[in-house]
């Protein structure tokens, strides 16, 4: 996975670096076909907003967050990417199988 940060009127600290590639981790623990993340980072007087565009195998996966505090909203931010790969990984298991899948999971 390769991670590109971008700050804009914000500077990228050691210490958000650090904190966005574990949070990261989660997603590729759940969905291991993440070829690539962009994050752009900004303020706009007192929103700290967050960006992210996840490149999946078949797909460019958009989300953004905003909140006052910046590691807030980088965890708001993870967790909406992690709903969105999940749902993404589903789709992409039903295609696959024909919906076996979860038919014999619901029945169980």
């Amino acid at each position: 996975m390769n991670l590109n940060l971008t700050g804009h009127h914000i500077e990228v600290t050691p210490a958000i670096r650090d904190y966005v590639s574990t949070k990261l981790e989660r997603i590729t623990h759940h969905f291991d076909h993440v070829i690539d993340v962009n994050i752009i980072l900004s303020v706009e007087k007192l929103q700290r907003k967050i960006e992210a565009n996840v490149h999946v195998r078949g797909r460019d996966i958009f989300c953004e967050s905003a909140d006052p505090d910046m590691y807030a909203a980088i965890d708001s931010l993870v967790d909406k990417l992690d709903r969105t790969i999940l749902k993404h990984k589903e789709k992409s298991l039903e295609r696959r199988h024909g919906g076996a899948a979860f038919k014999r999971r619901a029945v169980k």
